[in-house]
């Protein structure tokens, strides 16, 4: 089968033989009420409250929202706006750590009897896309539509990041426990788990572990960045082409990030809900690489100077990879749900930008056949007709065009300024 188009990088998986340890518990935490997409939380708590390890401490009626836990034990000392690494603003809860990490009494494994059953606890559990984007996991898993091919999403194709591929190596079973119960509960015929071939350790333990279950098959992708964007593995393993405009439900597929998967059959054992993320810790600043649980709201500055980070010699701080990360403007910000990784550099790329050569590499690369190119220069007009017509809707920010560009040229934060200009659809 064909694959899309896409780039060769160096993946530098410097961890991928490091297992993932324990961070230590930080003094204080702070929460975000807002680490997915969608709606906010509000704040459950006031200041002075005493909190324990799993109690939820924010939530929305919202449908399109997910709770959120405390992951540790302590008191409640401020309440505030934070302003996130986008600019938007939104409530925050710093809880000052008591040192004791006594669990919250309520904490018991979900009553699981069907799929309305299943969809409460997938959103009562506090998970989102680990991936990176932070989809409510409980909207995907609720599709209108019906599903016949379940895909999860181990390709882990940016550089640097191997949070993914410790949680296939360290925990092959839970990964495989969660990929039986949500295909029984959802009634999904088909699974792929769509891994990159530079991982073959995993692709071996996983063949391994499936060879007598017809209904899994382990897909190879090549390792082309950016096999893990969703229209693109959805393509490169089932032929589907999700349309501009519609979602993988409406091609019959839904993809699910591997950690997220082997996440939800822990907490169907434990009751324990989304408090703790595997983080890899990387960077030529850093001096000490690592791969790290560290409790969802532990401020970065905390897991830098653990891995004996040079924190002076900072140029910039990537939450997530290089190619789709964001920089973060405060290392003093917290880890959020969706944080997979923490790259720090003292030095980076900072050639000027320069004007179009017309060369189109950033056509040839695209994997959706856009023309980065074409685009910046009808958002510089704000010609609105001309930007749907190339069709920039369709962009993922995956980076490709602005890596081989060889005016460094932004084309890619372009494109996503270029739909801040658009009509609602």
């Amino acid at each position: 089968m064909k694959h899309l188009k896409g780039i060769k990088l160096r993946h530098r998986k410097n961890t991928e033989d490091f297992s993932t340890i324990d961070f230590p518990l930080p003094s204080k935490i702070i929460l975000p009420m807002s680490m997915h997409m969608g709606v906010p939380c509000t704040p459950l708590v006031k200041v002075g409250d005493c909190v324990r390890v799993g109690e939820k401490i924010g939530d929305c009626e919202a449908p399109f929202s997910v709770p959120i836990h405390s992951s540790v034990s302590g008191k409640v000392t401020a309440i505030s706006d934070y302003r996130n690494a986008v600019g938007a603003v939104c409530k925050a809860v710093e809880i000052e750590t008591d040192g004791k990490q006594e669990i919250y009494e309520n904490i018991a494994p979900p009553v699981i009897t069907d799929r309305g059953s299943f969809i409460k606890a997938v959103r009562e559990c506090g998970v989102c896309g680990l991936g990176g984007a932070g989809f409510p996991t409980h909207i995907k898993l609720n599709p209108k539509n019906e599903i016949d091919t379940l895909i999860i999403n181990a390709a882990e194709c940016e550089p640097y990041i191997t949070s993914d591929y410790r949680e296939m190596l360290e925990n092959t079973n839970d990964i495989l426990s969660g990929i039986e119960f949500i295909k029984n509960i959802l009634g999904i015929k088909n699974v792929k788990i769509a891994v990159e071939g530079n991982k073959p350790k995993a692709i071996e333990i996983f063949e391994e572990l499936t060879k007598h279950d017809n209904d899994v098959e382990i897909h190879t992708l090549p390792s082309v960045y950016p096999q893990g964007a969703e229209k693109v593995i959805i393509y490169n393993t089932t032929g589907r082409i999700v349309k501009e405009g519609t979602i993988p439900a409406e091609v019959g597929v839904i993809v699910i990030n591997v950690s997220t998967v082997g996440f939800i059959y822990r907490y169907s054992q434990t009751g324990m809900p989304f408090i703790t993320r595997r983080i890899t810790v990387d960077g030529n600043a850093v001096k000490e690489s690592k791969n790290i649980f560290a409790p969802v709201g532990t401020p970065i500055v905390d897991i830098l100077n653990f891995c004996k980070t040079d924190i002076d010699s900072l140029k910039a701080v990537i939450s997530g990879g290089p190619m789709m990360g964001m920089c973060i403007p405060d290392i003093n910000m917290p880890i959020s749900k969706t944080t997979n990784a923490l790259l720090a550099f003292n030095k980076y790329d900072d050639r000027k930008t320069s004007a179009c050569i017309r060369c189109g590499r950033c056509a040839d690369v695209c994997p959706f056949n856009l023309v980065p190119a074409e685009i910046d220069k009808a958002y510089k007009i704000r010609d609105v007709e001309d930007l749907l017509a190339l069709k920039v809707n369709l962009c993922m920010n995956c980076g490709s065009c602005t890596y081989v560009c060889p005016a460094n040229r932004k084309l890619a934060e372009t494109n996503q300024l270029a739909k801040t200009i658009l009509p609602k659809m």
